[in-house]
Order: C-alpha cells, then structure tokens, then sequence
C-alpha cells in the first residue's frame, strides 16, 4: 500500500497532518491533568477563582485541540482524495493502453471494480491511517505514561483489561481479515454477472432467460451478502465487547480508587484523571483493532491494484524506431502465424500475401476462421508468433504504436459511439477535422441523408453507446468516423453486416471513386460474397489457415470454400 501512495501524496501534506495530530492529542492528553487539579485545589478547597482560572486553560485547550482535529481532518482527507483520484487517474491510463491480450487476462468487470471498489478501500484506510493509526500509539504511550504518574498502584486494573482487550482483537482479526479479503472477489463476481446482464439484456429478453439470469444474479448476491453478514456480524460484536471491557475496567478503578482514597492514599481529582486516561488507553486500543482489521482489506486491494499497475504490456514499443519514410500505401502479411494466450493451436497459420495503395483486399470465411484475428495484427493490437506484418514496408514492431495506429483507420465490428455530438464522434480520429471533411465522410457512409434530417446536423446528440441510433445507422456513423481520418489503410471488419445490399453496394461504389480513399489500402472483412466480389484480391480462411488467394472469378472457378460460400449465399438459378 506504501508503494501505492509514494509519488502519489504530498509528504507536506502527511507532515502537516502528524503535526496537528501530534498537537491534537496533547492536548487532549492535557485536559485531564486540569480536571484534576480542579477538583483538587478548586473544589476541595472552595478557591473559586482557582476554578475559573483552571477553566479557561482548559477551555483554550480544548479550542486548540478542536482547531488541531480541524487541520487534521482536512489534511487527511484532501490527502486520502487526492491518492483516490492519481490512483483511478494511473489506473485508467494504464488499462487504456493496454493490448488486448491484457484486457483478456484481467477482464472488464475485474478493472472496473479495482477502479472504484478498491481505490475507495485504499482512500478510507489512509484516511484512517492519517487519524487512528498516528493518534492510537501516541494516546497510548502518552496515557499510560500520565495514568502512571497519577497512581502507580491503580496500573495493575490493566494487567487484566488489556490482556483481555488484546486476546479479543486477536480473534476478531483472525476471524474478520480472511473474509474481508474475500469481499472483493465477491464484488468482482457481482460486477461481472450484473454487466453482463445490462450489455446482454436484449438476448436475455429475446430468449425468455430472465428468470435464469436473475437467478445466476441471486447467487453471486447472495454469496456476497453472506459473507457480508457474516463479517460484519464479527465486527458488530467487538464494539459491546470493547464497552464491556471498558465499564469492567471502570469499574475495576472506581472500587479500588474508593479504597485508595478512603485510605487517603489518593485523591479524588487524581482518581477522576486516572479514569479518563484508562479510557484513552482503551480507546487507543479499540482504533488500533479497527486499523488492523481494515488494513489487510485494503492490502488486498492494493495488491489488486499493483497487478493493474505492474502490469507490463505485451506489446513492447522498439528500443530503435523505424519511421514511415515511404509515404506510399501498403500492406504485406509474410508467412504469418499467431496464437492466442494458452491457446492450444494457432488461431492464424501461413498468412502470406501483399497489397499496395489503391487496391482492396477482402477476407472471406467462415464464423471462428480467423477473419477479425487478421485484421487486428494490422494496427498491432496483438503481435505476431511467427513472420511479419508491414505497413508501408515497415514491420509493425519495429515502428512506435502511435505512428503505426495513425497510418490504420479502424473500423470493429462492434459500432461503439460515445456519449457526446456527431461531431465529437466523427472527429474522434482527426480532431482537426473541417466541417466539409465530415459531411464528405457522411455521405461517402451513406449517414448524411439521416444526420441532415435533423435540425441539429452535426451537432445531433449521441447518447450513452449511441443508443438513440440503429444497429445500421451506428455502423455508418463508425465507418464515417474512420473516414473523416487521413490514414494509409482503412480497414473495415465486418462492418457492412447491418446494412442492406442496396447501402453496401452504394457505400463500396463511393469508396471506389473517392479520389482519396482509392489511393489507399482497404481492407474488407465480409460474410457475404456480394461485399467482397470487387476486391482486387479475396483471401479464403478456414480455421486460421488461408486456403484460397485471388479475385471472384479465380476463387469461383478454383477453390471449394469460396464455391461453397457462394451456393450458401444464392438461389438456384441465379450463380451469375
């Protein structure tokens, strides 16, 4: 948790905190003393204006220790705040760069909750850290050390109460730590379930599996609440036990100090300090047993967040970068294989081909061939097992990522919009992009028609995943988007699935004769043979290994899979 907070908080900050935390608890340390000495020398002997001037020491004091708490609290919790927010800050930019491989092994629902679930756990110990852990030792020596001075015989009450005080926290901890770490596992199994039922829910609804999913939902709730009882049910207990403790060791005190002073071997002011600082001392106890229990929680948190962090990507950026000195468009795949994470056999096998600007290569297969694989090597969001994949005749790994990703406009086969305009969207890849640029990139998609339509334009909203759009429409607003790009490469996978073949045919005619867009490479992944017929080359895949290479009339007049697709595609009577 230390390594979580260096670099990450301010040290004036924690100094000024123990400073004013330090002056805090002397001075409550302090008021004690002047009880006594009231009682003593004001009451028992009726000095009135010894009262009144006792009195107000005790009034600055106790002014002192609320301005020192104020200082204290605000010290700490800025602090604790402004670790939460460089921590969710280091976090997000770490995940965001990510590859994919990463995102795989740690999961979504896994990240977001290490985001906001265990920065909080990390916020609340150091808030606790800032406050307890300094005030609990230094009450306590302080305490011990004045409850000593005012009767050394009284002491011996703690040789029973504290010996019994830390035999409970020890069974508290050993009962409470091992199930508090276990909650945040919990919470990871819940995030996972309920996101999968909010981004499934259509599925959900059109298979009639409600009552499945909220079952399946019940029981990660249900073995999270458990564990949440039963924790805090621990933890409940401790708080009675403690006052148990502490009325016993009262009245421990009060009997024998009654005895003391009936032998007048102590006085009554003393007794009355002695019983305050014996209630310090237990308290300073009752925080460290709080500090203990929610420390290894949030330890566990830190570790989580520290494997976020520690991380390293799979893609490693060169230590010698190559530059994109040929400025002329294309893209080569040489004897190409690649395996995914603990994957037993390569999802890609002997992909060899090449391409140069102003030529279009289509991929063409089967669900689970390879298809999305392929064109994800290209903008480097894996890298290779064996061979090379060049841009421009540079191999992608021997090229920084972000130059290489300039050169690829990348089109998934998700539409994701963000919540925002269809200007932010559309600019998401050119920031610097002019109004003519976007609606040329409009109509080339074929969404010109539909975002004019609308009073705002441009400026039309976009709500949260683009929700208030169509499964067509956001696809073509996801193809302008890459559009309104200048890259080398423009690749488009699978993104023609929504439109109908009237749109489709009308979108690859306006790819075609764009005096920009035909000088480039454009890579095309379709299930349907009509998408990819006008490719100047069509590869062929079938579980990862590429089987047939050429144009539609070669692959229909040679190759079966690509025969086969075709009658799957067509009616009787109609092959030509």
């Amino acid at each position: 948790m230390l390594k979580l907070a260096k670099n990450r908080i301010s040290s004036w900050a924690i100094v000024g905190a123990v400073i004013f935390m330090i002056i805090q608890v002397i001075s409550n340390l302090y008021l004690p003393n002047l009880t006594a000495d009231i009682v003593n020398n004001g009451v028992a002997k009726g000095d009135v204006n010894y009262i009144w001037q006792t009195g107000i020491k005790m009034i600055a004091f106790a002014l002192i220790s609320i301005v020192a708490s104020i200082g204290n609290v605000f010290l700490a919790a800025r602090s604790s705040q402004k670790l939460g927010q460089n921590l969710r800050s280091d976090v997000y930019a770490k995940v965001i760069n990510y590859s994919h491989d990463e995102m795989d092994k740690v999961g979504t629902s896994s990240l977001i909750t290490r985001t906001t679930n265990d920065v909080t756990q990390i916020q609340n110990v150091w808030m606790m850290i800032l406050r307890m852990m300094i005030m609990a030792p230094i009450m306590l020596v302080g305490a011990s050390f004045l409850a000593y001075q005012k009767n050394q015989t009284l002491t011996g009450v703690f040789l029973i109460s504290i010996p019994l005080l830390a035999l409970f926290i020890l069974l508290i901890m050993r009962s409470a730590v091992p199930l508090f770490k276990a909650m945040q596992q919990k919470t990871d199994n819940i995030n996972l379930v309920f996101r999968e039922g909010l981004t499934g829910v259509r599925v959900i609804r059109a298979f009639r599996q409600d009552k499945f999913e909220q079952d399946r939902f019940e029981t990660v709730n249900q073995d999270y609440t458990n564990n949440a009882v039963k924790v805090y049910s621990i933890m409940a207990m401790m708080f009675p036990v403690m006052t148990l403790i502490m009325s016993g060791t009262n009245v421990g005190i009060t009997w024998w100090g009654g005895h003391l002073i009936a032998s007048q071997a102590l006085e009554t002011g003393n007794l009355i300090a002695f019983m305050t600082y014996a209630m310090q001392i237990l308290m300073s106890f009752m925080m460290l047993s709080m500090i203990f229990v929610f420390i290894p929680r949030a330890q566990a948190s830190a570790v989580r967040l520290n494997q976020v962090l520690d991380q390293e990507s799979s893609i490693k950026e060169p230590t010698q970068t190559q530059s994109f000195t040929d400025t002329k468009p294309a893209l080569a795949f040489d004897q190409v294989d690649f395996r995914y994470q603990q994957a037993e056999k390569p999802a890609l096998s002997d992909v060899d081909f090449a391409v140069t600007g102003g030529q279009t290569v289509a991929v063409i297969g089967g669900t689970g061939s390879g298809k999305s694989t392929l064109v994800n090597l290209i903008p480097r969001f894996y890298d290779v097992e064996k061979g090379d994949v060049k841009v421009n005749g540079v191999d992608v790994r021997n090229v920084d990522t972000k130059a290489l990703r300039d050169q690829v406009a990348f089109v998934p086969q998700q539409a994701n919009l963000f919540t925002g305009t269809v200007r932010d969207n559309l600019k998401y890849g050119n920031e610097n992009a002019t109004d003519d640029q976007l609606w040329h990139a409009l109509e080339i998609a074929q969404a010109k028609d539909f975002i004019s339509a609308n009073p705002e334009g441009l400026d039309y909203a976009v709500e949260q995943g683009g929700g208030n759009f169509s499964g067509g429409q956001k696809q073509r607003l996801a193809i302008a988007r890459a559009l309104v790009k200048d890259a080398s490469i423009y690749v488009f996978d699978d993104s023609f699935s929504a439109l109908d073949f009237k749109t489709d045919a009308q979108l690859r005619k306006a790819l075609s004769e764009d005096d920009n867009i035909k000088t480039k490479v454009i890579v095309i992944v379709g299930q349907r043979v009509s998408t990819v017929a006008d490719a100047d080359m069509i590869l062929v895949l079938e579980d990862g290994k590429m089987i047939g290479k050429g144009t539609h009339e070669e692959l229909k007049a040679n190759n079966p899979t690509y025969q086969e697709i075709i009658r799957s595609q067509i009616r009787e009577g109609d092959e030509d």
